[in-house]
């Protein structure tokens, strides 16, 4: 069971496709986390989900949120892929220890080894604020991101 709006958001630590540390905390200092668990780089689902978040990326990385996508794929496979589809983003690994953060946010199938598509809007504090999960062949909404951003306080980007 993936975790509830209005808990505290599990911190966590992990490598982006560049090999650098990124811990959660640090992240949502001054802004807003949104964090797109996915099941798998280079699959279709996933490649076409994590375009419509670069094409909108103005939205979803701004001074009021940045957004961080979380597989347990390895850090070679994410920076290859965030280098063929040119995405400007976090993407971060929770290869090993294997499914650790997916499993803290209730959305790691334990039987595939692979995060559930899971979405989690975290504040500041480490709160999640709204949340998001669809099974592995589900598409996400995209729209549905763009809601849950755009209700964040503050001015909208420009």
């Amino acid at each position: 069971m993936s975790i509830e709006v209005g808990s505290r958001a599990p911190d966590f630590t992990l490598p982006d496709q560049y090999g650098d540390p990124l811990t959660l905390s640090e992240a949502v200092a001054d802004r807003h986390a949104l964090l797109v668990f996915f099941p798998f780089a280079f699959s279709s689902i996933c490649t076409g989900e994590l375009l419509e978040v670069q094409l909108s990326i103005d939205e979803f990385a701004n001074e009021r949120v940045q957004v961080h996508a979380v597989s347990c794929d390895p850090v070679p496979a994410l920076k290859t892929w965030a280098a063929i589809e040119g995405y400007r983003f976090p993407l971060l690994s929770d290869f090993w220890p294997h499914g650790e953060v997916s499993r803290a946010y209730g959305v790691l199938d334990e039987a595939s080894g692979t995060a559930a598509r899971g979405t989690f809007l975290v504040a500041p504090d480490l709160t999640v604020r709204w949340s998001l999960v669809h099974g592995e062949a589900e598409t996400r909404p995209i729209g549905l991101l763009h809601e849950a951003v755009r209700e964040l306080s503050g001015p909208t980007p420009s």
